[in-house]
């Protein structure tokens, strides 16, 4: 990656999308994409007209940027993501915390579906990440040092902001939502997990496994930003209960949330403001 890549797609953004620092970005995975209200459009591009990002090729994701005030306070939303398995590289995958980055956000927040690990999780879950752990032997931070990143070699101890954490559990405590907090096992894809592989994960310490968030929330970090991510268990993980792993299932499980979705991300913004 290089910054000419990421110059390019900026450069394609109204000028309104710089003037003022974001309370917080938000990038929405598979089944969120309408989980916020929006009091004030200030701006809404597609991705498909922001060079080298380009459409979304995956079902559920719808694939947009919206730029948009709530209780007063400026959000930016990435509706939908690109995947490392897209073959693209990683420059599609991180160009939205990039320019997250450079209107001068600070805060990330996270969301994705995923399968569960953990024998107490149950489709319909919800899943703040404390931790993750990234099975693929890749890193969007790999190549020249850019030093508007932070450092060559970043601290990942603690990627996931306790402050913010504690906020989605709140708030989810108030809706009456199931959460707990768990380990995130980041995946290439797009194939789904063989029942060894879930069983590794699970020995490793995972409680859910999907095929995002990593790279982003890696790469934000390293940037200096706080963040958080909530998962949504749309689905046994391969091996757990013998049925097989499917995208439908994902999408339906999806839908049938996005109530309870779009109240808890309201509220988590509704806290951060």
């Amino acid at each position: 990656m290089n910054m000419a890549f990421f110059d390019s797609a900026a450069a394609c953004l109204p000028d309104v999308c710089f003037k003022e620092p974001p309370r917080m970005g938000l990038v929405l995975g598979s089944g969120w994409d309408v989980s916020i209200d929006e009091d004030e459009v200030v701006a809404r591009i597609d991705d498909a007209d922001i060079p080298g990002l380009g459409a979304t090729g995956v079902k559920g994701h719808a694939g947009e940027l919206a730029v948009f005030r709530r209780y007063g306070r400026l959000f930016v939303a990435w509706r939908g993501r690109r995947h490392y398995y897209e073959g693209e590289g990683w420059g599609p995958v991180v160009l939205p915390v990039e320019i997250l980055r450079r209107m001068g956000c600070e805060a990330l927040l996270l969301t994705n579906a995923s399968g569960g690990i953990n024998p107490a999780l149950r489709p319909g879950d919800f899943v703040v990440l404390s931790d993750h752990i990234n099975s693929v032997a890749a890193n969007p931070l790999i190549g020249a040092h850019i030093p508007e990143w932070g450092e060559r070699f970043p601290d990942m101890t603690n990627v996931y902001s306790p402050r913010m954490n504690e906020l989605l559990r709140a708030g989810a405590h108030r809706i009456g939502l199931r959460m707990m907090n768990g380990v995130y096992v980041y995946t290439a894809g797009p194939c789904y997990e063989t029942p060894a592989e879930i069983n590794a994960y699970r020995a490793q310490g995972a409680d859910v496994v999907g095929m995002s968030t990593v790279p982003e929330a890696v790469f934000a970090h390293a940037c200096g930003m706080d963040v958080s991510c909530v998962s949504f268990v749309s689905n046994l993980a391969a091996g757990i209960d013998g049925r097989k792993p499917c995208h439908e299932e994902v999408l339906a499980a999806g839908a049938a949330a996005k109530p309870q979705m779009a109240a808890l991300v309201d509220d988590f913004i509704s806290r951060m403001c």
